[in-house]
């Protein structure tokens, strides 16, 4: 009898250690893919993607995955086929180009977990990413009402509802109310030549700064403004590299560190369906470096105004 109760307890440790040692089917990152409409080397959105892909990578000891220029159901469909048959469970998006189509077959993988940005899920195992940029449009203002010197600012949006546009919009009369706020849209994140063209109208027009709010684009924008000794706000990337002497700061969406959140979520079992946000206090948003021309007692303050903004959630006002 003693021997019986003796492999009984055996057996019961045993299959308890098993279970320690084993996750859930549909819990713990195992693999990981990513899907760019572009490409992982424009220095910009692509890349901080892919940076944070090899931070999972790093982190988690899995293989990664990726794909480049896919923008078709079926180059969509192909490719999140290959990544489910190595054995991938956490599919990235990114951007909102695969809002539609992960909608459409998420329910055909029920033990992968698809990530887009900018868009609405309608699923139990989609996930859209969405950076709250207001704060960090109004900032950015901030720092463009405080530096010009003309008076007249441009902002070079990619979409209407980009939230940073308000903000840095709201930013530079906080800041300044004597400025013009001039604001185009290319209606495209990547169209460098509609971008550039809105940019010459609004040099012509006198404008001394321009944010350009587009991760296609900005590149060529500042480039541009460089030639005539014009000044930038830098978007997405801290954009300082382009020179410190033409980009004033830069509001920078830590879409890398993004991913490392979101995969530590879904790994720990609480990466949640529908539209999450992040912003200042999920310390995935920043201003970049400032310019050498930017007095250090208004980098002062304005560092102060972003504490508070992170303890309260409110943004100065008048």
């Amino acid at each position: 009898m003693r021997n019986l109760f003796r492999w009984v307890t055996l057996l019961f440790l045993f299959t308890i250690l098993v279970s320690c040692g084993q996750s859930d089917s549909t819990t713990g990152v195992k693999k990981v893919g990513l899907l760019v409409p572009d490409t992982i080397n424009d220095q910009v959105w692509g890349t901080k993607g892919y940076k944070g892909l090899l931070q999972i990578k790093s982190q988690f000891q899995v293989d990664v995955y990726y794909k480049e220029a896919i923008t078709t159901e079926v180059a969509t469909r192909t490719a999140v086929d290959e990544f489910v048959n190595k054995g991938v469970n956490l599919i990235f998006g990114h951007g909102n180009e695969y809002v539609s189509i992960f909608n459409e077959i998420a329910d055909e993988y029920p033990d992968v977990h698809f990530v887009f940005f900018n868009g609405n899920t309608r699923k139990e195992n989609v996930t859209s990413l969405n950076f709250d940029g207001h704060a960090m449009g109004f900032f950015g203002g901030m720092v463009a009402g405080k530096m010009t010197e003309a008076n007249k600012v441009g902002v070079i949006a990619a979409f209407e509802w980009q939230p940073e546009i308000n903000g840095f919009y709201e930013g530079v009369l906080f800041q300044n109310d004597d400025v013009d706020v001039d604001i185009g849209y290319v209606q495209n994140w990547d169209d460098d030549e509609k971008a550039l063209r809105i940019a010459e109208e609004m040099i012509s027009d006198g404008v001394d700064i321009i944010y350009p709010a587009g991760d296609g684009y900005n590149v060529s924008v500042i480039e541009r403004l460089k030639e005539d000794g014009l000044y930038a706000i830098g978007y997405v990337s801290d954009q300082s590299d382009l020179g410190k002497e033409t980009v004033y700061t830069s509001t920078v969406q830590h879409v890398d560190q993004l991913y490392v959140l979101v995969a530590n979520k879904f790994n720990e079992g609480e990466l949640k369906s529908g539209n999450l946000y992040f912003d200042f206090q999920d310390e995935v948003i920043s201003l970049g470096t400032f310019s050498p021309k930017i007095d250090d007692s208004f980098i002062e303050e304005l560092n102060q105004y972003i504490q508070e903004y992170k303890e309260t959630g409110n943004l100065p006002s008048n």
